[in-house]
């Protein structure tokens, strides 16, 4: 078990599947494959009944956070999952992740969990305060790279966006309803400090510009559109 406290700054982009190529064609001399480079992310998020956490982020406050659970596997019993806290001020991202194993995971929900861990300590007060259950399972495909010259400069290309409102548990597997009914991809850029140069040349040559695109924020406006026909 580990846990793990940071911040940095996220820009997110929405591209087809042409601007992507174009993209990663002109920037890929400065980039190189991360550590994990394919990976498929699966995560819970959790809301209340009212969807609180959700439509408040949808008003785009100052101050924003989520609850989820997330693995990078389709785990059993014993492999680790992450669970955290996630907020946003001021478009400064924080997070606040403990790993624990599946089984420690279900036994926290259950109220049987024996970690003494401040982060879980906190992550236990948000689901008391507001009444979080588990609400809604999202996955998709990543593709990450780093800056050859700077380690902490990370873009992540997320495509097949996909959810599901039912079978909440993370063991299942990745299933779900697509989101995007053309190949399109949420790229990510994460950075501790100013986006280099040769990028933000790059981006106006291609013009391609910042895009807000909340995951959970576009699926649950979506599926409220198709509610409400």
């Amino acid at each position: 078990m580990y846990d793990k406290i940071f911040k940095r700054v996220e820009i997110k982009y929405l591209l087809d599947e042409y601007e992507m190529n174009k993209l990663i064609e002109r920037i890929k001399p400065y980039l190189e494959e991360d550590k994990y480079f394919k990976s498929e992310i699966a995560n819970i998020y959790f809301d209340n009944k009212d969807n609180e956490l959700i439509y408040t982020s949808l008003d785009k406050p100052i101050f924003k956070e989520k609850v989820r659970v997330r693995t990078y596997t389709t785990p059993k019993e014993n492999d680790d999952v992450f669970l955290e806290i996630k907020n946003k001020y001021n478009g400064v991202v924080g997070k606040r992740r403990i790993k624990i194993s599946l089984n420690d995971y279900y036994a926290f929900l259950n109220n049987e969990s024996k970690i003494d861990n401040q982060i879980l300590k906190e992550i236990k007060y948000h689901l008391d305060y507001y009444h979080l259950e588990p609400k809604i399972f999202i996955a998709y495909d990543r593709l990450s790279y780093r800056g050859i010259d700077d380690n902490e400069f990370r873009i992540t290309f997320d495509s097949n966006l996909r959810s599901r409102r039912d079978d909440l548990r993370l063991e299942s597997g990745s299933y779900g309803n697509l989101y995007f009914d053309e190949p399109h991809y949420i790229m990510e850029v994460k950075t501790l400090s100013t986006l280099p140069l040769w990028f933000t040349k790059v981006l106006a040559e291609l013009k391609i510009y910042p895009k807000s695109f909340s995951k959970y924020g576009s699926i649950y406006k979506k599926e409220s559109e198709l509610n409400a026909r």
